[in-house]
């Protein structure tokens, strides 16, 4: 095992895989001798050359650049600066990646990977720190991946590069200097597997990202009271593991969900409605949600705290859930 940081991690896989398939190829904004704006592909330039190629800022044309690549038999990885500018992608996810294969019978595959970073914090303003992870997961034909621990972003970035489909890796700004461990031999994360990040028995806390660290550190408050909260990490927005949730709350009778993306028809709304759908019979309580206020994210900081998800909420919710 080794301790990585989670930029660290993603660079690994990103290096990994470029080593073992000549058709990895990664290109974007900065990516090069820059080595991206968080460092993520620092180095790739330096060690594989012409398969790291900077770009214009031009995010509708470099993913159709994309999506023709991978039906070309190459596999590249796009990196979209931020999550914000994703919008600028829909016409080539939506109207290509995500149903080429639907159209020609699969005689076609779409081999490449959107990386792309989201999520507030940092006080970058309303340009800068969304999180549109609802926007993303709509769209039937691509899988979205979201790794909180450096071993999944490693994992899951390996398991993405190698999928036959598109891919959508969501890293949130705020992890990327986080630390943890990594097998010496990590390989790929399974798409669409939950993980217990903590066993608990009253209630269940359903997170993504970077809120599965909010939710551990709500859970730890929690313990404190004398209420025993499990959390989930996601890890995959779609497919959802639909089985780790209904599980859960077999166990827990009452659920959290929480997510960064905005509270009116977000991906926390669509857990929500799921887990009605699927495991009703199990709740002793409504579902409660923790998610960015409606409002565009501010540049000051109290101002930005007191828009996206805390511990504080989270509790909150989980208290009003038991009650």
């Amino acid at each position: 095992m080794a301790m990585m940081r989670y930029a660290e991690a993603l660079n690994a896989a990103l290096h990994e895989a470029m080593t073992d398939d000549p058709t990895v190829f990664v290109f974007g904004e900065d990516v090069a001798t820059y080595g991206g704006v968080f460092q993520v592909t620092r180095g790739l330039w330096e060690a594989f050359g012409d398969r790291v190629r900077d770009t214009p800022i031009s995010e509708q044309s470099l993913t159709a650049m994309a999506v023709s690549a991978a039906m070309t038999g190459t596999r590249p990885i796009l990196e979209i600066m931020y999550a914000d500018f994703m919008p600028l992608t829909l016409d080539a996810l939506v109207n290509q990646a995500s149903v080429y294969g639907y159209l020609w019978g699969d005689q076609v595959t779409m081999p490449f990977v959107v990386r792309t970073q989201g999520g507030a914090g940092l006080g970058t303003g309303a340009q800068h720190a969304k999180s549109l992870d609802a926007f993303i997961a709509h769209i039937p034909g691509l899988k979205v991946v979201a790794p909180v621990t450096p071993a999944d972003a490693k994992g899951l970035m390996l398991a993405a590069i190698r999928d036959p489909g598109p891919v959508v890796v969501l890293e949130h700004k705020r992890l990327y200097n986080t630390r943890g461990e990594v097998a010496d031999e990590q390989g790929p994360t399974e798409i669409g597997r939950a993980r217990l990040a903590r066993s608990g028995t009253d209630i269940s806390l359903i997170a993504t990202s970077r809120m599965v660290l909010e939710a551990e550190a709500a859970a730890e408050q929690l313990a404190g009271s004398g209420i025993s909260a499990e959390v989930i990490d996601l890890r995959t927005l779609r497919p959802l593991d639909l089985g780790a949730i209904t599980q859960s709350l077999a166990k827990t009778h009452h659920a959290v969900v929480i997510n960064e993306d905005w509270g009116f028809c977000g991906y926390a709304a669509e857990l929500s409605a799921t887990i009605m759908d699927h495991a009703f019979d199990d709740l002793d309580a409504p579902v409660e949600r923790v998610a960015t206020r409606d409002m565009p994210i501010p540049f000051s900081e109290p101002l930005e705290s007191a828009v996206i998800p805390t511990v504080d909420r989270i509790v909150e919710a989980a208290l009003k859930a038991l009650a």
